[in-house]
This record gives structure tokens, C-alpha cells and sequence, in this order.
């Protein structure tokens, strides 16, 4: 499946994977009011991914945490972990804050945290927040990280490993119609194939796929359920504490 939009422009670039030999073609897509989405679909090469994907399957801390979703205590639906440099922030989200690991206890993640920063010059990346999805029932919901460690404009770097699987971006209603037709749920906003401000990518394994700008603010994003998926897919989302 390709994205629903058109792209504003496309760039050619060859950011070093673990070999050095795969280009890597970025699509920039405007999402319109600053906010912007990037897509890089062979950031790594399959061999190299696969490699990481096997460490990281067998070498993370899995766990899996209770959260806290409207009120309502619930056990997370994916394992997760959490890498930080030394003296940040804790990061605490739906009532759950994840020990901090250091990244020398992880070195491939340290060396794919400088192939990230090579991808995207000027980045300066000191936490990493990681998913494990076991399968289709394994989701994240409607959401934007928003939280103010990361400032009003963060730069979030995702990197897929594994099974594909869908990502949606979806607008967040303008203050004026939530107060004209009030808050409609998000999942229900997305079953409307024809709505326009619903944008989707297919995440392939080795890819990255970077927000900035104002898409926290503007936009929220899920990975669905999907019945048929019976594979595991790992992600990364590389991100800068303030």
C-alpha cells in the first residue's frame, strides 16, 4: 500500500547502513501548517536488518507494563523498553515510567544511534523508547507524543524491523469543530476512507520514518490491529529529551 497523499518532493541520499552499500531514497511529505513526515524505505539493508532484529528479539529486556487508559488499569498491548543517556528526565506515560537503560549496555544500538544521526544531519538523539509487537493483536492506539520533555516541535525518528505493518497519521479536529459537532473518537475518524486529513504508510523492515515540525501537535498516529498478522515487527522510536 503507498501513502494516500502526494509527495512534496523526493531527495536521493546515501546514508551508510552497517555495509555501506545501500542507497536510500527519502520521500518528504508536507502535512501542511509545519508539520512534516519523512520516509526512508531502505534506511538498512535486509541483511543487516535482519541481524539487528534478531539481537534485539533475543537481547532487549522485554517487558510488558500496566497502563493506565482513561481511568482504567490495563496491561500494554506490546512488550517495550526503554534506553537514555545518563541525567534526563524520567519519561512516564499513561501512568507507567519505564527504567532507563544505558545505551553502553546495548553497543548495537549505540552504532545505529550514529547511523540515525548520519541519516539526519543535525539530529541529537538521547533516548529511545522500543516496541515489540508478537503479533496482530499487538497495537499502539490513537496518540501524539506530546509530553513537554520533548519541546513544542520534536524530531522522532522511527526504525522498523520485522513484519510489516500499517501506520496512520490522522489530523487532530481544529478547536472550532470540536465545538461545533464536539470530540469524535479517533478510531472512529479513521474508518472514514474518505476522509482527507487520514494518511497511511506501510512501515518495511530496515525503514525509518521521521516526524517533526508540528506533527505532534497537529496529529495523532496508531499502528492497528490486524487479524491476518501473525509475525513479530520491532521498532524504534529515536527521540531528544530536553
Amino acid at each position: 500500500m503507498s501513502p494516500r497523499h502526494k509527495p512534496l518532493c523526493i531527495i536521493q541520499e546515501n546514508p551508510p547502513d552497517f555495509e555501506g552499500d545501500a542507497a536510500t531514497k527519502q520521500t518528504r511529505f508536507d502535512l501542511g501548517n509545519g508539520s512534516e513526515v519523512i520516509y526512508m524505505p531502505r534506511f538498512l539493508s535486509s541483511s543487516k536488518s535482519w541481524q539487528l532484529f534478531n539481537y534485539l528479539d533475543t537481547h532487549i529486556p522485554w517487558t510488558r507494563p500496566n497502563i493506565r487508559v482513561f481511568g482504567r488499569s490495563c496491561v500494554q498491548p506490546r512488550d517495550t523498553c526503554y534506553v537514555a543517556s545518563k541525567g534526563l528526565p524520567d519519561l512516564v506515560y499513561s501512568g507507567y515510567q519505564p527504567h532507563a537503560y544505558s545505551w553502553e549496555e546495548f553497543p548495537p544500538l549505540e552504532e545505529l544511534l550514529e547511523l540515525v544521526h548520519k541519516a539526519l544531519p543535525g539530529s541529537r538523539f538521547n533516548s529511545l523508547l522500543l516496541n515489540r509487537y508478537k503479533g496482530g493483536n499487538d497495537y499502539v492506539g490513537w496518540h501524539s507524543d506530546d509530553e513537554k520533555l520533548y519541546g513544542s516541535t520534536p524530531k522522532i525518528a522511527s526504525v522498523s524491523f520485522g513484519c510489516e505493518r500499517e501506520f496512520f497519521l490522522k489530523k487532530k479536529p481544529s478547536k472550532k469543530s470540536q465545538d461545533r459537532s464536539g470530540v469524535e473518537p479517533a478510531s472512529k475518524r479513521a474508518r472514514k476512507s474518505s476522509d482527507p486529513d487520514l494518511r497511511s504508510f506501510v512501515l518495511k523492515h530496515g525503514s525509518m520514518l521521521v516526524m517533526r515540525g508540528y506533527t505532534q501537535r497537529d496529529w495523532v498516529h496508531s499502528v492497528p490491529k490486524r487479524a491476518k498478522v501473525d509475525a513479530v515487527r520491532i521498532n524504534l522510536t529515536f527521540r531528544l529529551v530536553l
